[in-house]
């Protein structure tokens, strides 16, 4: 591909990083722009099928303490989630489930389907927490027991969600994943650290990540890709 006319596709600005990083090499800032793309698009579906992993895994603990209707009923007239700490979060749900009303679609699976990662996210913020009565830790039975020194609450998996819900969103923005912030130096560290993350938590859950990251193969080799460019 002739660089100047993918250069007036994407923009100057996008490429500059890619250029910055390969010294000024148009070849080689082309491929490393095209293992960045693909090496995003294995790691989106990692996250994804964690994604859904945890979806489920929230929803059966919701469930069996609120009802096969539990998302629907939070944000209901005096609902756990129609209170004014958790209006943002409520305003969400309340939303999609209108839309779904709307179009005579509803059902739990359905509204469940319209969430994005950061409602799983903010499941464990602390008003949403405290909301939901403070049994969504149930979701991790293999997590490492608190310390006096080191905490495993709700604020530690709010926390490492929020890192792997920060790598989800600069995927979707089509930002670039193989370069520290800040900085145009080639290297996957950043997306590795996602992935140790995602698999600690699946850990967490129960759950055997090679079961549940079945594009594993994928991921490592648009990996390699990128660490050949380096």
């Amino acid at each position: 591909m002739n660089f100047i006319h993918f250069q007036n596709i994407v923009s100057p600005e996008r490429l500059q990083r890619y250029l910055d990083a390969c010294d000024g090499d148009q070849v080689k800032a082309l491929n490393l722009y095209r293992a960045n793309v693909r090496v995003s698009v294995e790691m989106f579906a990692i996250v994804g099928a964690f994604e859904i992993a945890l979806c489920n895994a929230i929803d059966k603990i919701m469930i069996s303490s609120y009802g096969s209707d539990w998302l629907r009923d939070a944000v209901s007239p005096n609902g756990f989630f129609d209170v004014p700490q958790c209006r943002d979060h409520a305003q969400i749900i309340r939303y999609a489930y209108n839309k779904l009303i709307n179009k005579r679609s509803y059902t739990h699976g359905h509204l469940l389907a319209k969430m994005e990662f950061g409602i799983w996210k903010y499941m464990f913020s602390s008003p949403q927490y405290r909301a939901s009565g403070r049994i969504l830790l149930r979701v991790f039975p293999n997590k490492p027991t608190s310390t006096r020194q080191t905490q495993y609450n709700n604020t530690t998996i709010f926390n490492e969600l929020d890192h792997i819900n920060s790598l989800r969103n600069r995927i979707a923005h089509h930002e670039p994943v193989c370069f520290p912030t800040g900085k145009s130096e080639i290297t996957t560290d950043y997306i590795q650290w996602i992935y140790s993350k995602i698999e600690m938590l699946l850990i967490w859950m129960g759950i055997d990540a090679t079961d549940c990251l079945f594009n594993l193969v994928q991921f490592n080799h648009a990996k390699d890709k990128i660490e050949r460019l380096k």
